[in-house]
């Protein structure tokens, strides 16, 4: 899914399209593709996590394999490790499949302790 088939409030398309791609809703984004460089699907983002002292984007959720949401496992993606690929509506992650694959993360009904500073860092 594109961020153009999220943007239901049509906020880009009301404003004369005078935001463009640097400044975004955050509802556009969820659920949009992450693909890598070599034109692998990798998912979706499933969330987007603000650090709410700084008023940052921290992370994106990325739902990884399964159907349906069963058997999906999810992954905290630094924010800057996504780079927005216009043309293709779609963002992109430097990561190959195979390494998503053994990655550990973790599924939608055992999250991560996410206030943990340790675990911070390793995102």
């Amino acid at each position: 899914m594109s961020y153009e088939n999220n943007d239901t409030d049509e906020i880009n398309k009301n404003s004369g399209n005078r935001l463009g791609p640097q400044l975004m809703g955050v509802n556009t984004l969820i659920g949009n593709d992450v693909y890598n460089q070599i034109e692998e699907d990798l998912g979706d983002i499933k969330e987007i996590m603000l650090d709410m002292e700084s008023g940052k984007i921290v992370y994106a959720v990325l739902s990884y394999g399964g159907i349906l949401g069963i058997g999906e496992k999810l992954f905290a993606v630094p924010w800057g490790a996504l780079t927005l690929d216009t043309p293709n509506k779609r963002f992109i992650l430097n990561v190959e499949k195979d390494q998503l694959e053994n990655a550990p993360g973790f599924d939608k009904d055992n999250w991560p302790n996410v206030a943990d500073p340790a675990w911070k860092n390793q995102v």
